[in-house]
């Protein structure tokens, strides 16, 4: 089989990115031919042209038309597998692969097919407005992205694709990474027949040497809508317990005074970030926005780690609850039930060793390349035949 990966990179590499080419990856190490369709927005960033150009060609994107024309003549491929279409390739790209009668699969990422800005998020809680209205034009009411400019064109370029249908007509099969996610397709008019679930996945390891950890860790963008004025909050109430944060640290000043108990590593990655794992107690999570599928809690999972995550969007399904429950789960926005559950688990190893070894076996039975790739071979192979 022959699967064209058509993917705008967003300039910085994110998680979306790193899932793009785990997912490439995975195909080619099982015999199937991976060829791509790649745009990046990294150029466009820099000045006010790039800026211009993106706002249009989000909405509609000549050049990517002919780009998604040209791979299809060029490549051949038996199936295309869809992640990022903004802003310069655009969803009028995907009439070029209903022309040419090639099965298109989108991964759906992020909420961005009902949501604008792809966030549900508003003032630093979560917004489903454009859902309940069943129109974009709210992002520009709002000014969801700070950014007039942004707002503006995030909001036509829905526009445009939810009037023409450019997703409803032309993608065959959406893969939504959680079953919230899939609930928010549904009730925004997606037919329920043609959505699947196709979780994010890792590699893991046979199994893992369980490591009593020092630290409470986060792993991720240090920014506000990751919650991190909360667990900082949480570090400020409990001097005794020590706070490790790896990853950018963005909007220092809206953080006020850094507790001394915290320390921030910088991004991490290979054996560095190998060894912040495991030395981890266990892991916080406090996002004010649903997020996807946020691959920490999958990482974190392979050392046998816990997460305490919010209790809502894809968390949820991921964390879970009782006697199943890989972690804990906190309300949402609420410091002091956030700190009951660190406090909690940080007083007893010995629920943490047990919640990191049902986290572990989750990950194992559930979330690992082996088991992710039979459900997408599945979906691929029902699509084609």
């Amino acid at each position: 089989m022959k699967l064209l990966i058509v993917h705008n990179d967003y300039g910085k590499y994110s998680g979306e990115e790193a899932v793009v080419d785990k997912m490439a990856a995975m195909f080619a190490e099982h015999g199937h031919d991976v060829v791509f369709y790649r745009t990046t927005t990294a150029e466009a960033r820099e000045n006010w042209r790039g800026k211009i150009r993106g706002f249009f060609s989000g909405i509609y994107s000549p050049a990517g038309v002919k780009g998604m024309r040209e791979a299809l003549r060029r490549e051949k491929p038996d199936v295309v597998n869809i992640h990022n279409l903004y802003p310069f390739i655009s969803p009028a790209a995907l009439f070029e692969c209903k022309k040419a009668g090639v099965p298109v699969v989108m991964t759906v990422h992020n909420f961005r097919l009902i949501c604008p800005t792809g966030l549900f998020m508003r003032d630093g809680k979560p917004c489903e407005t454009c859902l309940e209205k069943g129109a974009e034009w709210s992002c520009i009411k709002y000014n969801c992205e700070h950014s007039m400019l942004k707002s503006v064109g995030y909001t036509l370029r829905n526009v445009y694709a939810r009037r023409t249908e450019a997703y409803k007509k032309n993608v065959d099969r959406f893969a939504c990474i959680t079953d919230f996610q899939r609930r928010k397709l549904i009730e925004a008019g997606y037919d329920a027949d043609k959505i699947t679930v196709i979780p994010n996945f890792v590699q893991a390891s046979q199994q893992y040497t369980p490591v009593a950890g020092h630290y409470v860790a986060y792993v991720g963008r240090l920014s506000r809508e990751k919650g991190i004025d909360l667990i900082l909050e949480v570090a400020r109430r409990h001097p005794d317990i020590p706070f490790r944060f790896a990853g950018e640290l963005r909007d220092r000043h809206l953080f006020g005074d850094i507790p001394a108990n915290c320390t921030f590593t910088g991004y991490l990655s290979g054996e560095a970030l190998g060894d912040f794992y495991r030395d981890a107690s266990f892991f916080v999570m406090a996002s004010r926005w649903y997020e996807g599928f946020p691959m920490t809690i999958l990482e974190t999972a392979a050392w046998g780690k816990p997460t305490v995550a919010p209790d809502h969007g894809g968390f949820t399904e991921i964390i879970g609850r009782g006697d199943r429950a890989i972690g804990r789960l906190f309300a949402p926005h609420d410091v002091d039930d956030l700190e009951r559950n660190v406090v909690a688990l940080w007083n007893d190893t010995r629920t943490v060793a047990a919640l990191g070894q049902k986290a572990f076996d989750k990950l194992r039975a559930e979330y690992d390349a082996s088991v992710i790739y039979g459900k997408w071979e599945d979906l691929i192979n029902r699509m084609i035949m």
